[in-house]
């Protein structure tokens, strides 16, 4: 195991000496010893089935490929690829990485939702030991790229829809306890088939029934994007729900304006200089939305007292006449006997 690998996936908890490496990118941590075994190539073929076409994309721990699913082909399906998610090589060399890929597959399935990425399955390969997920293959744009193909923000007619996706997918996983603790605009994809919420790497649950997966040790691993990371993350908190709405909230912004909201500072940064208080609502929000917005925009996270289902009903009722709340249907009274 590398240096660099030490540092971040191995470490010693109390009571262990340095002979006995055991599991440190988990808060929970198996009582075993571990150690690392040499890096095998990722192959072009994954348990004689999926071939590997080209690579999609690639993030700080993870790489997503096309591949070819030789079992479907064989049935007649149509549509016999799939996308396949494997660790990089950087941290597919540390003992506890299939784990970690697991453990993501095992949160992301627990959710079924039309606008939440599905899963198929999880599968270690036989000659490499690499564990990989496989899942549906998503074709269409990232909403990093609408933002840059819309930089005077996304009219209201367009952005009200893909809002109202984009929070149903999080008060879905909320409700189910899984928080995703990535929110950002390359993790969500705008395709044929509408939006998805994709990357459940950094998530966490506390849902009783998953307490028992795997878990990052945070404390050892800075993996947020600084600018959509809620201040609380960045000082060491926990992720959650509120930090979740943190990004999601810098999402929003920026599609309904074009700019990020603090200028892609971090939310540190952002506290220091204030910028807080130089928000305006963006040309493209309807001022009914605005005031729920930016609460969920609030740097400091006890003054963030929003859910998502908050937010989604100011976006959900945005168009709706001041006075059609009061309106009830009317009805006949009945006929005298």
């Amino acid at each position: 195991m590398t240096d660099l690998h030490s540092d971040i996936i191995t470490g010693l908890p109390p009571g262990k000496n340095a002979s006995q490496p055991t599991y440190f990118a988990f808060a929970a941590q198996p009582d075993v010893a571990t150690t690392a075994t040499p890096l095998a190539p990722l192959p072009e073929r994954l348990n004689d089935r999926y071939r590997l076409e080209r690579l999609l994309g690639v993030g700080g721990m993870s790489a997503v490929y096309c591949a070819h699913d030789a079992l479907r082909a064989q049935f007649g399906d149509p549509q016999p690829y799939v996308a396949i998610k494997v660790m990089n090589d950087s941290h597919a060399a540390c003992p506890d990485a299939n784990a970690l890929l697991f453990s993501e597959f095992a949160l992301t399935q627990h959710l079924h939702h039309p606008h939440v990425i599905r899963l198929y399955d999880y599968a270690v390969d036989g000659p490499s030991q690499r564990g990989f997920i496989s899942m549906e293959w998503l074709q269409g744009a990232p909403l990093d790229r609408v933002i840059a193909e819309c930089p005077q923000g996304v009219c209201w007619d367009l952005l009200q829809p893909l809002a109202l996706a984009m929070l149903d997918a999080v008060v879905h996983a909320h409700l189910h306890g899984v928080v995703h603790g990535d929110l950002k605009p390359s993790n969500l994809m705008l395709g044929d088939n509408g939006l998805r919420l994709f990357d459940f790497g950094l998530a966490a649950s506390n849902d009783a029934r998953l307490l028992g997966l795997p878990r990052l040790q945070r404390e050892r691993i800075a993996a947020w994007t600084p600018g959509y990371a809620a201040l609380e993350l960045l000082e060491g908190g926990e992720i959650s729900q509120a930090s979740d709405l943190f990004a999601l909230a810098c999402v929003l912004y920026e599609l309904a304006g074009g700019q990020h909201p603090y200028h892609h500072c971090s939310a540190k940064q952002a506290k220091t200089q204030r910028l807080d208080r130089t928000l305006v609502c963006p040309p493209h929000l309807p001022r009914a939305c605005w005031p729920a917005l930016q609460l969920a925009l609030k740097i400091n996270s006890v003054a963030r007292r929003i859910s998502a289902q908050e937010l989604r009903a100011a976006f959900s009722e945005a168009n709706r006449p001041r006075w059609s709340r009061w309106l009830r249907p009317w009805h006949a009274p009945p006929n005298p006997i």
